[in-house]
């Protein structure tokens, strides 16, 4: 009895101190605190602390909420009743504590009587319909928002961390979207996504309230419940607000918080504000605004990037090598606007990824096409027009993109006054395609497809074409969250002809030609969020025809000629780890092994061993069969980068890398031009090799719209090749015996404002860079200026350049661009004298003179069309003038001997302003 009267009272006991805690469950929690000037951040922090509500809102909604307000034990309806007082918020509290706040209209959380009834349908206006579909944006996307997401196999009392990741697609075009920022506050730790829209971050187990800032789009964020690793795809809207608000949020602190140094990120909508040359948006000119990236005039794409040649920079279109990226001798690039996603330059600091040339990296990727509807976009120019179709061929799983360009500018020759020109002619197309299928959810395929064709013939002489074809084809697949590879299959192919008519006793026709095959896998491996290794191995393959000579006319007397074709192959594999060890210090440490064959046939001329190489001092020949390897050469290239935070808006870093360089250019001009040769190296021609250290240091201000850099470098290069006086290079098939190995050195400092944000925005840069070259070769006999230091031919010590945009409104914005930079070297004849019964002319030391100083003045004015959402077409007006002020900028100095004398004159590209009018559309 004693024990039943116990168990009774135990029972009892129990009882009642769950009915307690039942209603304590049930009973409103109370709000105690006293608040001063607080965010409503860190009251709704203070809040969730002391109850078990959770608070939902839009923190750039409410960042304007100061609250000063003392409360001791109320109901949280009564504090946020006094908190929103006066104002436009409004609040909506659920059954399981979930606080949801508004701005400007109140919602339910609650259905409404009735809800499942059937409705009679009833008939809505279009400007009804416009606004159902707002709303139904903005409900989903607020939806999309406060759902909890529940990732991977909930486990109970799961601890420890777990992987995330997935891909971020533009919501209107199903396209990938690079460079967003990724990340948790608490703990605070992000990533940004690749190239592919992928992400990976490793997680503590539990609830994260995921951000996602990305270019051009609206901030979003998601509610996640982590239990083990797990992947969630995000969809994020365009964001069209004014341009103020249109900010590069994903990168706008990347300057001072990312690793990369000497690397500039170009977004398709800065290329289009910059005014150019006869109104064709053109990536390469803006690309030459930047600091450390010069030219040797204008009319030339040829990029000089920190003291290097134009055949040491690696141009590549979705993988593809692009040997020369002009059209029409360098007026026009070779790159469609219309279909590009991203321009990448890399100065230094180079990805152990790339290799196979010393001075930079230009990556151009075009986009995937739009998955989700037909679309396309063009415009129409006083020389050029151009048309862009995309779309899905299977929603959301593939889709297609095509663009095609082409000029019809022998009007414009026509008009002009010189008989040698009016009678010219020039034409050029490119035509691009692309393919995106994804197979599922670990597999997708991309297909790239490239194809150019210039023509042009100056007055009723040479008649020059020459081609650019590209094709790739990947294969990515995700092998888990923190590990993806991608299989890469190239085909690049380059080719000229040069034939003359003119005259039938030496009618001619020149060609040459270059094709290229790689093969290339590369993984990224993600062991945290602070941690990636990537590593791969890559396979070049190299079919050179350097030169065939043939007569043209059937009276010709020229003699068929053909030089050797040549044929290597280059290899490496490369590793590389990016740590960030605290928070304000990372580094990043790579090594890229290279080799490189040159394999026959081939027949390969000994010299004598320390002598100089001339046609006298060879010995024999040495034929090699196919598939001999004749040559071989490797070696290391490093890869170092490291920054240290100083504060939160500034750090400093450093970065080293070796690059080696197997392929050489011969060109008989300062830019380049489609009649250049490309050489492999050989037993005769070593590889070029360069070393190149940089510092730098990083602020930004106000809140990170405004960016200030500087950054010094220094460049040592080795065995790159220079020329003899009186060189050959064309059709030559000793060509080693009028070429030489130079040493050359590069040093500058880059300072670059920019601000990218506001009605006002752009950069302003100076660049000081000195480029000196020394050629004293013993093998070759060569010694020039004494064997001392002398200015290579794109040395330019003082670079100033301003891009500035500001937009009126909406509809009316207007950009100007100044350019300034030293005249480039250039050696003179100084004197006329005899000797032996002849003439002869006295020149100065090698580049001991200068053209005069460059500058420039370009303005235009953007128009476009209302803003209405259903419209057949979205439009746009350009309206340019290129060389402003007129000026007659000389591109290179020439000599004439007249009635005895030696005279000079400057030759102008651009001598006057060229107006320009572009009607672009999309729809």
């Amino acid at each position: 009895m004693i024990f039943l009267c116990r168990l009774t009272l135990s029972f009892l006991v129990v009882m009642c101190c769950l009915a307690q805690v039942q209603a304590q469950q049930t009973k409103p929690a109370l709000v105690s605190g006293t608040f001063k000037g607080a965010s409503f951040e860190e009251f709704a922090r203070e809040v969730e602390a002391q109850t078990d509500y959770h608070f939902y809102f839009d923190p750039a909604a409410v960042d304007s909420l100061s609250i000063t307000l003392q409360v001791k034990e109320q109901p949280l309806p009564y504090v946020l009743g006094q908190v929103f007082q006066n104002t436009d918020f409004q609040f909506a509290i659920d059954a399981r504590n979930q606080v949801f706040i508004t701005r400007g209209r109140q919602i339910s959380v609650l259905l409404p009587e009735n809800f499942f009834e059937p409705v009679e349908p009833t008939q809505v206006s279009a400007p009804q319909v416009a606004q159902l579909q707002a709303e139904e944006k903005e409900t989903k996307k607020a939806g999309s928002e406060l759902k909890l997401y529940e990732i991977g196999v909930k486990k109970a009392g799961a601890t420890g961390k777990a992987n995330l990741a997935g891909h971020l697609r533009d919501s209107k075009t199903g396209e990938p979207i690079i460079g967003a920022a990724v990340y948790v506050e608490s703990p605070l730790i992000g990533t940004t996504s690749d190239q592919y829209g992928y992400y990976s971050l490793t997680l503590p187990v539990g609830r994260h309230e995921l951000k996602v800032k990305a270019i051009g789009l609206q901030n979003t964020r998601r509610q996640i419940m982590l239990y083990s690793d797990g992947k969630l795809n995000i969809e994020i809207a365009e964001d069209v607000r004014s341009l103020k608000e249109v900010l590069v949020e994903a990168e706008k602190d990347k300057n001072v918080s990312g690793l990369q140094m000497g690397m500039e990120k170009l977004d398709i909508r800065t290329i289009k504000q910059v005014p150019t040359a006869f109104g064709e948006v053109d990536i390469l000119r803006v690309v030459l605004t930047l600091p450390g990236v010069k030219s040797v005039g204008e009319g030339s794409t040829g990029m000089n990037v920190r003291g290097g040649s134009t055949d040491q920079n690696l141009i590549l279109f979705n993988d593809a090598t692009i040997y020369n990226p002009s059209h029409l001798f360098g007026f026009f690039s070779a790159f469609n606007p219309d279909i590009l996603k991203s321009v990448e330059l890399y100065k230094s600091g180079v990805p152990a990824k790339y290799g196979g040339r010393l001075s930079s990296v230009l990556e151009v990727t075009s986009r995937e096409g739009n998955k989700k509807e037909l679309a396309g976009s063009g415009g129409i120019g006083l020389l050029t027009s151009r048309l862009t179709l995309e779309g899905p061929i299977k929603d959301d799983k593939t889709s297609f993109l095509i663009g095609g360009r082409s000029t019809y500018s022998d009007w414009l020759l026509k008009k002009l006054p010189n008989k040698s020109f009016n009678e010219s002619s020039a034409s050029f197309y490119d035509i691009n395609g692309s393919i995106s299928h994804e197979i599922d959810e670990k597999n997708t395929v991309y297909l790239n497809g490239y194809l150019s064709k210039d023509k042009f013939q100056l007055g009723a002489d040479t008649l020059y074409r020459f081609t650019n074809q590209a094709a790739s084809l990947k294969w990515k697949h995700i092998f888990q969250n923190k590990l993806y590879g991608v299989l890469t299959g190239v085909y690049s192919h380059y080719d000229y002809d040069m034939a003359s008519e003119r005259n039938p006793l030496n009618a001619s026709k020149l060609t040459f030609g270059i094709n290229q095959a790689n093969l290339q896998a590369d993984f990224s491996y993600f062991p945290t969020s602070n941690h990636t290794v990537d590593f791969g191995a890559s396979s070049i393959l190299y079919n050179v025809n350097p030169g065939t000579l043939a007569p043209n006319n059937p009276n010709s007397l020229i003699a068929p000629d053909k030089l050797q074709p040549e044929r290597a192959l280059e290899s490496a594999i490369y590793a590389s780890d990016k740590y960030d060890i605290t928070r304000r210090f990372s580094v990043s440490v790579g090594l890229r092994y290279s080799f490189f064959n040159a394999m026959g046939p081939r027949s390969v001329n000994n010299y004598a061993p320390g002598a100089p190489k001339t046609e006298g001092t060879i010995q024999d020949t040495s034929f090699y069969k196919s598939g001999d390897v004749f040559a071989t050469y490797h070696g290391p290239e490093y890869r170092l980068s490291a920054r240290l935070g100083l504060t939160d808006n500034s750090s400093v870093k450093l970065s080293f890398n070796r690059m080696r360089q197997y392929i050489h250019m011969l060109s008989n001009t300062t830019s380049m031009s489609p009649t250049d040769v490309w050489k492999l190296s050989d037993s005769n021609i070593r590889p070029q090799v360069g070393n190149q250290l940089a510092l730098g240091y990083y602020r930004n201000f106000r809140a990170n719209t405004i960016e200030f850099s500087v950054e010094g470098y220094y460049k040592r290069m080795q065995d790159f090749l220079d020329y003899k006086s009186s060189a050959t290079l064309i059709m030559n098939d000793h060509i080693e015996t009028d070429v030489a190995g130079a040493e050359g050195k590069a040093y500058g400092v880059e300072v670059m404002l920019r601000k990218a944000t506001g009605k006002l925005n752009g950069w302003v840069s100076y660049t000081y860079s000195r480029t000196l070259v020394r050629l004293d070769d013993a093998v070759t006999g060569e010694k020039i200026n004494n064997g001392e230091y002398y200015p290579s031919n794109f040395d330019k010590p003082h670079d100033v350049t301003m891009i500035s945009n500001y937009r009126f409104s909406q509809r009316f914005s207007t950009s100007v661009n100044f350019t300034y930079s030293t005249g480039r070297p250039i050696t003179l004849p100084l004197a006329k004298y005899t000797m032996g019964n002849s003439q002869r002319i006295y020149y100065s030391e090698r580049n001991a003179y200068r053209v005069p100083d460059y500058y420039r003045l370009d303005l235009a004015l953007n128009i476009e069309g209302n803003h209405k959402i259903k419209k057949l077409a979205h439009s746009s007006w350009t309206l340019a003038v290129y060389n402003l002020t007129g000026r007659r900028n000389p591109y290179s100095i020439y000599f004439k001997s007249e009635e005895g004398r030696i005279r000079g004159y400057k030759m102008s590209i651009f001598g006057q302003p060229i107006p320009t009018i572009t009607y672009n559309f999309r729809f």
